[in-house]
Order: structure tokens, then sequence, then C-alpha cells
């Protein structure tokens, strides 16, 4: 990142860091969900922005590390989180790598289909099952021990120690994937999404790639799935459907993708949003049909705004350069 870059991330950092100042329990929570949907619509950017992949089962990995979770978690006792984190994160690694080795063998639609036939089959397996805990789903009594010994490094419990945990997660995933990105590897990506055949033809192994990043966005969709288990302490099949992969692919958008800080911002406007949609207080009866209002802007942003929000800063940026003295209308 440049200089520019790094002043934005240290100051929104150091706002969400002071926020919980305003002692303000409700939008702590909303605050936390928020960052835990921007570490999900950044494993998704991965796909869609950064790859050309456009998936519906991106869901499949948040939901299957929040049963992972759920289902080895002990009912009245709490376990580390060194265990239960990791294995998450190797059930969703191991998921993504089995179905991508399947899923990158098809392009477009049919990528799109496949993607959301495997979700709906993990979907089924809870849904349908007492394993899962079937329609009722599990939950969750104790939060897992972030601990060293006797010595407690983080505890869960409380919900701001849990906020600066969700809050330092996320902005190591952010400089993470910024830097993953910035290296040969997002290089080789960018390059594969604007022409495939020909990353082929200079000697690319084009399919290792997409399937590492494919693993890479369903592991962090897990973390986003596994810290979503734990703020709400409870699981059923709803985050495993294709909705759930609807609503991220819409904050993609919303955003704008293939930028990572889109995706950031995508998720903070679409968590604002719906929290508005549904205050009837605000809205009135419309609210009960928050979800037609809200497909309603995510229409218009696509038509009026093809770069996301964030599109409406560099617009500013052009038309402040082509207004300039020696600027040119096409700078």
């Amino acid at each position: 990142m440049d200089k520019r870059a790094w002043i934005v991330f240290v100051v929104v950092a150091a706002l969400l860091a002071a926020f919980p100042l305003t002692e303000s329990t409700f939008y702590l929570q909303l605050l936390t969900r928020t960052l835990i949907l921007a570490i999900f619509a950044m494993s998704l950017d991965l796909l869609v922005g950064y790859t050309g992949l456009v998936s519906l089962g991106h869901a499949a990995f948040f939901g299957l590390a929040g049963y992972s979770l759920a289902l080895l978690q002990p009912k009245y006792d709490s376990m580390s989180i060194f265990i239960t984190l990791p294995a998450a994160i190797a059930v969703c690694a191991a998921f993504a790598l089995v179905t991508g080795w399947l899923v990158l063998r098809t392009r477009g639609v049919y990528f799109i289909m496949v993607t959301l036939a495997f979700s709906q089959m993990v979907f089924f397996v809870f849904h349908d099952t007492a394993f899962g805990g079937g329609s009722d789903g599990i939950f969750i009594n104790f939060k897992p021990a972030v601990a060293i010994g006797e010595f407690v490094l983080v505890d869960l419990e409380s919900r701001l120690q849990f906020y600066y945990f969700v809050l330092a997660t996320t902005g190591l995933v952010y400089l993470f994937l910024r830097r993953l990105l910035d290296s040969n590897f997002g290089r080789a990506l960018a390059g594969i999404r604007v022409n495939e055949h020909r990353m082929r033809a200079i000697g690319f192994p084009v399919s290792r790639y997409q399937l590492g990043v494919y693993v890479l966005a369903g592991v962090l969709a897990g973390l986003s799935g596994y810290l979503a288990a734990l703020q709400f302490g409870f699981v059923n099949p709803e985050i495993l459907s294709w909705h759930q992969s609807g609503s991220v692919l819409m904050m993609v958008i919303l955003g704008g993708m293939g930028t990572l800080h889109g995706s950031v911002v995508g998720a903070f406007a679409f968590a604002l949003l719906e929290d508005v949609l549904k205050d009837r207080s605000l809205i009135g009866e419309f609210a009960k049909h928050w979800q037609l209002l809200m497909g309603g802007v995510i229409v218009l942003v696509a038509l009026f705004l093809p770069h996301g929000l964030i599109g409406l800063g560099s617009g500013w940026r052009r038309r402040r350069r082509a207004r300039a003295p020696g600027g040119s209308g096409n700078a």
C-alpha cells in the first residue's frame, strides 16, 4: 500500500478501536457483526473480483466452519480455540480442495450452478439429519478458551474483548490479502482474469492458481463463519443457504468488485442499510419488505455505479483532475 492508503487504514482502525467509548451495546454488536461480514465479503471478492469466478455457493464454507465449532465444542465445558479454530479451518480447506478440483472444470454459468449445487448439498446434510440438529440448529453454550495454560489471552465471553478480537482479525486479514495481491501471485490472478488462455499459452499453471485461490477464499469464509458462530452462540442451516451466498455477493457488488476496501465498504453499507430498512420507526410498514427495498438499492447501484460505492470517490478525483489547470477531460 502507498502512504495515503496506510494513512486511511490507520485512521479507520483508530476510529473503530475508539468506537466502544460510545458505550452502545447494540451498535457494538452490530459493528462486530459487520466486521465479520467484511471478512466474508473479502473472501468472495478474491474469487469474483480478482479471479473472475462468480460463486453462489460461498456460504457453504461459512456454515461448515460454524457447524464444526458447534459440533466440536463440549456442551458443558469450553475447549481451546487453538483446537477448534484449526479444525474448522481444516474442514473448510478440505471441502474447498475437493469441490474446487471439480467445479474449476467448468466456467461461466455452469461454474455458478455447480457451486450452488454443492452448497445446497451441504445445506440439506445439516437440515435433514439429526447430526446437525436439523432445522432447529445447535446452540454453542460456551465459547472457546483463548489461553495458554492458566493465562487467559482473550475472554471471548466479554463483548468488548470479543469486538477487539474480531477487529484485529479483520485488520490482519486485510493486510495479508493486500500483501498477497500485490505479490506475483496476485499479478498472476489479474492476468488470469483478463485473459486465461494467454496465461496458459505463456506457461502459467492456471488451474493451480485458481484452485489455490478457491481454497484460500474458502478458508477465509470459514474464518468469518467461525467468528459469526462465536458471536451468536448458535448455528442453523440458514447460514448455509443460497440466500447467504447471495447476500455476500450483494456486498461485493455494492462496495465495488476487485478492491478489498470495496468489499469492506460494501459490508458496512449492507449492514447499515439492513438496519435502517428493518426499522419501522423510520420507514413504517415498508420495513417488513426490507429485502425488496434492499434489492432495489442493489439494482440502482449496478445500473448507475458499475464500480460500486467506491466508484464515487474515483469519479470525484477524475473530475477534480479534469478541472485542474492543465488537466484533461480524459484524465
